[in-house]
Formats: structure tokens, sequence, C-alpha cells
């Protein structure tokens, strides 16, 4: 028997983890917050099993919406069954087998090769599934898609799924259990030698193990929290459609988790708060939400390609060595510097689609809750100048922000190495 001490930071970790999802719906309280927190709880566990491919085994698809969907549509049949009704509470589970049954099927053709014919696959059997989606309306509903009740059924101890908030607690649920799940296979074998499998197949080969069967098993696992994702949508909108099998919703996932970070477990959940800010909250106020969200993934991969996980982690290595009060102000600068920018362009992006695309209802709009006429000079100026006085404001403050970031980490890392010594 080997001894191992208890890891309490990770214990601390998960416990937090937990307690959150159990105070959220008491701190955000109204109907339209707990429907954003259920969106986000489902695209949680659908980037996490993502990233099983991506982040831990180098496998880049264009089509894991198939597995969500479909699992979906199976989820939404099993409720709508008339003989046995599954549970509400164990629908998921159907999902998830059913995603993992897809999985085993179309992973079998996907996984027997890597790099970009996998990805070529992908998303060609995407596209496939898409247009049979369409072409089977008995089973996907057609472009109405398939309707479902959960609330149909016994109540099981008082619990109707009537109201949102035990829909919440539900997926709250299911996302602790899955993330749980997918965090213990890497640290099984099979999550490690996926490890390797994505840096140095042949080396992998060369120990006895097949690239190919470990992408493929890895896929099915994947398909599997997939599934339990899609059924989970499925209850929350009580409605399944052919958009949940396309390819816009497996890019969707794709940028969301790459901007999380595919490097860390942890990435897909910080990209599926993000994703669902762009894609559910921000598009309530703008139709140039796409456009934000394109630009949002472009500076993430430029500035910050290891996302946000990979940024935050490297803020917090700085504070726990007593770097941070040196790059503190020239973080403010640049930061304030950057947000007048991104201000001023906000400001002639709506201007500008305002004058393309809803030029019929007139000159006026409502811009940050203030009356604004597009034909008038003054909001392109002011939007000019918050874009020159950023530029000026990053030029200055940015030079000093690398030096004392630079600095900073040379620092950590000649600690690093002496503690190491």
């Amino acid at each position: 028997m080997t001894y191992r001490p208890l890891n309490l930071g990770r214990w601390l970790l998960w416990s937090a983890f937990a307690l959150l999802l159990i105070v959220a719906p008491l701190i955000f309280t109204r109907g339209a917050a707990l429907s954003i927190l259920c969106q986000i709880g489902t695209v949680m566990i659908l980037g996490l099993s993502y990233n099983m491919l991506l982040g831990q085994g180098g496998m880049l698809s264009f089509g894991h919406a198939v597995y969500s969907g479909l699992g979906a549509f199976c989820a939404v049949h099993a409720m709508n069954a008339t003989g046995m009704r599954v549970p509400t509470t164990l629908i998921p589970l159907v999902g998830g087998v059913a995603g993992m049954f897809f999985g085993v099927l179309f992973g079998y053709v996907t996984t027997r090769k890597s790099g970009t014919t996998f990805a070529m696959i992908t998303l060609g059997l995407v596209e496939l599934v898409f247009a049979g989606s369409l072409m089977f309306p008995e089973f996907f509903g057609g472009e109405g898609g398939v309707t479902t009740n959960r609330t149909a059924g016994q109540p099981f101890l008082g619990i109707t799924y009537g109201p949102q908030i035990q829909v919440y607690y539900l997926i709250a649920a299911w996302l602790f259990a899955s993330t749980a799940a997918m965090f213990a296979f890497t640290r099984t074998p099979l999550g490690r030698i996926l490890n390797a499998v994505r840096d140095n197949p042949e080396r992998a080969g060369f120990i006895g193990y097949d690239a190919q069967w470990v992408r493929y098993l890895t896929l099915i696992l994947s398909a599997f929290f997939a599934g339990i994702s899609g059924a989970l949508g499925a209850i929350n909108f009580e409605i399944v459609s052919a958009e949940n099998v396309s390819a816009i919703r497996s890019g969707a996932i794709l940028l969301f988790v790459f901007i999380g970070g595919i490097g860390f477990f942890f990435g897909p959940l910080i990209g599926a708060v993000v994703g669902v800010f762009f894609t559910v909250m921000l598009s309530e106020f703008t139709a140039a939400w796409q456009l934000y969200l394109g630009l949002f993934f472009i500076a993430v991969v430029r500035f910050a390609p290891g996302g946000l996980s990979h940024l935050l982690l490297q803020l917090l290595r700085v504070a726990r060595f007593g770097g941070f009060g040196r790059i503190g102000l020239p973080l403010v600068a640049v930061s304030w510097a950057t947000l007048v920018g991104v201000a001023g362009f906000v400001i002639g992006v709506e201007l500008l689609y305002h004058l393309t695309l809803e030029s019929a209802s007139g000159s006026g709009m409502m811009l940050f809750g203030i009356q604004t006429d597009t034909h008038s000079a003054g909001p392109w100026v002011m939007a000019a100048t918050l874009l020159l006085g950023s530029w000026l404001g990053y030029r200055r403050h940015q030079p000093r922000y690398m030096a004392a970031w630079d600095e900073v980490h040379a620092e950590i890392a000649g600690k690093q190495k002496r503690g190491a010594a």
C-alpha cells in the first residue's frame, strides 16, 4: 500500500465549485438569469467533452455537435415515449448512452486517421448528419424539430421540473458529476497515454499502445458526455432541431474551448461563460455580436494563445511571488487604454450597422441609453477621438508594461531555479 498525502488544495477547489453551483441561483434569482445559468451548465459539459479530444488528444474535430445533437434527439423521443416512461432525472443518461452509441459507430471511421485527415472527416460527418436530419423528418422533426414536455409523468419527491430552478439544479448536479468524471479520466492510464499519443504517436506505438484505439476509446467517452449535454439542453428548452447537429454548433464549441484555453482542464468552463455571454446576452443588445465574438477570438489567439485560463494563471503566479505591485499600474494603464479603444470601436460599429442595416427606420438610434443621430458628425467624431486616444495611450504604456512583465517573470524564473537547485 502506498501512502498518498491529502491534496487539501484540490479538495477545497472542488468544494468551492460545488458551493458555487449551489449558491449561484440564490444570487441570480430572476428567471432569465436562471435560464442563462442552465445554458452555461450544458455548454460547460459539452466544452469539457470536446477538450478530451482537442486538449488532451490533439484531435481537432469539426463535428462534435453530432454526438450532443443525436443524444438530444434520442432524449426527446425517450421523454415523449408513451410506454415505459424514463424519469426526467435519468434522461441525461439516455442522451449519454445514445451519444456513446454514435461515438462507437462514427468514431470507428473518423479515428482511423489523425491530424488534418481526422478534422476533414469530422467536417464531412457533421454535414452528412445535418443533411440526414432534414431527410428523415419522422425522427428529426424536419425544420421545426421535435418538442417535448419535461413535466410529463408523475412527480418524484415533489420534483416536476416545471420551475426553472429545478431544471437548474438537475443541470448543476449532472455538471458536477460529469466534471468530476472527466477530471478522473485525465488521471487514468488511458488519459495519460492519450497525452502521449497527442505528443508523439509513434513513440506510444513503440511501447505497445495502439494510437488508433486510444483515440477511438477517448472519442466514445467524449461522445457519452456530449450526449449528456445534449439531453440536458433538450430538458431545458423542451425542443431539439436540426441546428443541434449542425456545423455551426460544432464551430461555436470549438471557439469557446479555444477562448477558455485547451491546455487546461478548467479552460472550457471559462470559455462556456464567455461564449454564452456573447451568444445569449450580447445578442439581446446588438446585431453585431458575431462580429464582436470573432474579434474577441482573434484577440485571444493573438495576445493570449494559451486562452483566458493561461492568462489568469499567469497573473496568479505573479501575485503569488509578490510581483503584482510592479506590474499593477502599467497593467491598469494598458487596460484603460484598451477599454477606451473598445468603446470607440463599438460606437463606430453600432453607428455603421444602423446606417447599413436599419436605415429604413430613420437616422436615430439608442446608443448606450442615449438618443443618437447617425447622420450627425458628433458620434463619429467621438468614436474617432476615443480610438485615437486609445492608440496613443497604448503606444505610451504598453512598452512599460511589457518591460515590467518580462522583468518580473525573469525574477520568478530565477527564484524557481534557485529553489529547485
